[in-house]
């Protein structure tokens, strides 16, 4: 050993705890950065042309590959496979119209993704990958969610609970708001019990812990906003397990399936098999983790939905399997989403 390795090491060893912490975390990015994302990009090629080429354009299957082009990660030349639409002349590249085209920082994708796992805030995750802005990243997180909150249960099985829950409308980042002052801290409703000042949230989960989590718009839910949300996900062979309210029982009525509905009062909680256990505690996590933003913007509240719902199938395991996951699956979706839509966005509820 030479002597210069000797005496890094006995530095090493003169550090404190949190000194060593962060010395660790930066070998370790240092060393798997630029594998970990040239993994990450295969594996996109892989799966998103596992059944053969696809023009993004004109969806024919008349497609060639094109030369390669140059992209950098971490610091290194790394050449990708170019495509080209034999019949509308287009080219095109794995990372076309989805979270990751145009981006310049590939590499610090997974970092960024780590940050998300850990639930950190903007300039946190800013400060921690360094030489990137928060506001960057902003557009980096509504990006990747935009294309992860289309991914859907395609139906349910068995028992499946379904429950409401409400959040204040937010027009958090908006200036010049008129009809009302700002809020500080989240705020509260003017009007008591569920108005048009809360925003429907409906969660399904069946025993799989099949998900299902999307706004319906203002107020109280109805049986049509439920039958346009979830009713093709569903059919007379499930049983629902509501709480008792009269537009569940409507559905079911409607479409000959059987129903166990809970009061709120929470004086009956099971029915043998029958309950709505799973779901209310899928709302006590999921308020309980959205807290920490200090209110979210409601134009953006289906895609912390989806955030949620993929850190609760991961079941929060902090690892480079989960980090590569949650970036493949985001980047295997279309997404034609530009920066300018995203701010410039409204609540369609």
């Amino acid at each position: 050993m030479s002597v210069r390795a000797t005496e890094i090491l006995k530095a090493i060893q003169n550090l404190n705890a949190a000194e060593k912490h962060r010395l660790r975390e930066f070998l370790i990015d240092a060393l798997t950065a630029s594998s970990s994302t040239g993994t990450v990009l295969e594996e996109i090629s892989e799966r998103k042309n596992k059944n053969g080429y696809k023009c993004p354009d004109c969806k024919t299957e008349h497609v060639v590959r094109f030369g390669t082009y140059t992209t950098i990660v971490d610091g290194d030349e790394v050449k990708k496979q170019r495509y080209r639409c034999k019949a509308c002349r287009k080219t095109f590249t794995d990372l076309t119209n989805t979270a990751l085209y145009r981006t310049r920082r590939l590499h610090q994708w997974i970092k960024f993704i780590e940050c998300m796992v850990e639930g950190y805030s903007l300039r946190k995750s800013a400060e921690l990958i360094g030489n990137i802005s928060y506001v960057t990243l902003f557009y980096w997180r509504h990006k990747l969610l935009t294309s992860m909150k289309q991914i859907e249960p395609s139906t349910f099985q068995g028992i499946v609970e379904m429950d409401e829950t409400y959040f204040l409308y937010s027009e958090k980042g908006k200036r010049k708001i008129t009809g009302r002052k700002p809020r500080t801290g989240g705020g509260k409703a003017k009007k008591r019990g569920i108005s048009k000042e809360q925003v429907c949230v409906l969660v399904a989960r069946d025993r799989d812990k099949a998900t299902f989590s999307r706004t319906l718009g203002t107020g109280r839910l109805t049986k049509e906003q439920l039958d346009q949300a979830i009713g093709r996900k569903l059919s007379s062979e499930n049983v629902l397990c509501t709480d008792a309210w009269h537009a569940f029982k409507s559905y079911a009525f409607e479409n000959d399936m059987d129903i166990y509905q809970f009061k709120s009062d929470g004086k009956i909680r099971t029915k043998g098999l029958y309950h709505i256990q799973n779901v209310n505690n899928y709302h006590s996590r999921l308020k309980g983790w959205i807290q920490r933003f200090n209110g979210v913007a409601t134009k953006y509240l289906n895609n912390y939905l989806a955030w949620f719902q993929a850190l609760e199938s991961f079941h929060h395991q902090r690892n480079e399997v989960t980090k590569n996951e949650m970036l493949i699956k985001g980047n295997l979706i279309p997404n034609l989403e530009t920066y300018d839509r995203i701010r410039l966005s409204d609540f369609a509820g």
